[in-house]
């Protein structure tokens, strides 16, 4: 969706929130909204799509208490915010939004995390997504290097770049609002998403994009959610395989399930930002005994953090329950990097090849 489109969607989902306490007054009722309860009894793993989504249960806020009542006066005055945002077409981050509200004296946050939930309950009402209301996050999106072509709508008008002859080493930055980018083609066979910097400069300096027909995506970390999104628009719209690439650590394994299967916190916005049909790469526990790679011990919380995946869905798989239970009895984890013991070629050389052809990417 073009930019201007987007934005006027934003205004009228916005706006039907403020219309519809209006013809509640007017019909003699009482302001109020419903939403989904955001408790993690009312968050399960749907089969269907494989992605986590809130369930049946919802409450009410209603003006007839003093607590709810406050909070249907913040929300009215984001979204005269918001309102006022879009139509001087400026953004601001999460963390900004928060001290403006240091003026509104009658709706002043007491915490950043109490406006972040307000912006939460705005896009489950409207079903749209934060970026749309020009509210950012602190940290930006990552890049992407690789065969694919796109479209972007910027302040200085729409520009087609394509993302390895048209950008530096460091590859396409993606922007905080990726609906404002329109894919065109591309070149690919799959994509790869990386856990860090130092391996996603890796496979692009040894070339493993020209090799593999690759598209190159860095995560940097726990993805952001402009990553994610454009992940699943491309294998979307392009039915490319998604793989995901990060360390070997119950944490680096998350990564890739906020990347197949969604997380708890965005439940709200999971059929739009996961992808269901990525498949993890590595780094596998298996990989640390077969390469004898570098490795560190597990500490408590790791030990604990994988006993808690053995009871996720996101984890349920028999391939799972295998690698896990063996990292478990292997008491070791081990990063990305610990490849380069074999030499600065063998993961993008041997390694991934490997893999992926197992795995039936190439």
């Amino acid at each position: 969706m073009f930019k201007k489109e987007l934005d006027a969607q934003a205004r009228v989902r916005l706006l039907a929130i403020a219309q519809a306490w209006y013809d509640q007054m007017g019909d003699g009722m009482i302001p109020s909204i419903r939403l989904p309860t955001r408790t993690k009894e009312n968050i399960a793993f749907d089969d269907l799509s494989e992605v986590w989504k809130y369930g049946d249960r919802e409450s009410t806020r209603s003006a007839s208490t003093e607590k709810s009542a406050i909070h249907l006066l913040k929300m009215a005055y984001v979204i005269a915010f918001i309102k006022q945002q879009l139509k001087e077409d400026r953004s601001s981050t999460l963390r900004e939004l928060y001290y403006i509200t240091e003026g509104w004296k009658r709706a002043k946050f007491e915490t950043q995390d109490e406006s972040n939930y307000l912006v939460e309950d705005l896009e489950i009402l409207t079903d749209m997504q934060r970026e749309a209301f020009h509210l950012r996050p602190e940290e930006d999106g990552a890049s992407i290097y690789g065969p694919i072509r796109l479209k972007e709508s910027t302040r200085r008008g729409e520009r087609t770049l394509h993302c390895q002859d048209d950008v530096g080493e460091a590859g396409y930055s993606i922007p905080n609002n990726v609906e404002t980018v329109e894919l065109l083609d591309h070149d690919a066979k799959f994509v790869i998403a990386i856990e860090t910097g130092g391996m996603y400069a890796r496979l692009a300096e040894n070339g493993f994009d020209e090799d593999h027909r690759a598209v190159l995506v860095h995560l940097k970390g726990q993805p952001a959610r402009s990553t994610r999104r454009l992940l699943h628009r491309i294998n979307e719209q392009f039915s490319l395989p998604v793989v995901v690439f990060t360390d070997g650590d119950p944490w680096s394994y998350r990564i890739f399930a906020s990347v197949a299967y969604g997380a708890i916190k965005s439940a709200h916005m999971s059929e739009l930002l996961a992808t269901p049909r990525a498949q993890f790469v590595g780094v596998q526990p298996s990989d640390i005994r077969d390469y004898n790679l570098p490795s560190d011990k597990l500490t408590d919380k790791d030990v604990d953090a994988l006993r808690s995946e053995l009871t996720d869905p996101r984890f349920g798989s028999e391939y799972w329950k295998q690698q896990i239970n063996l990292q478990l009895d292997l008491k070791l984890k081990s990063e990305q990097q610990a490849f380069a013991a074999r030499g600065l070629d063998f993961v993008t050389k041997e390694y991934l090849p490997r893999r992926l052809a197992e795995m039936g990417v190439i």
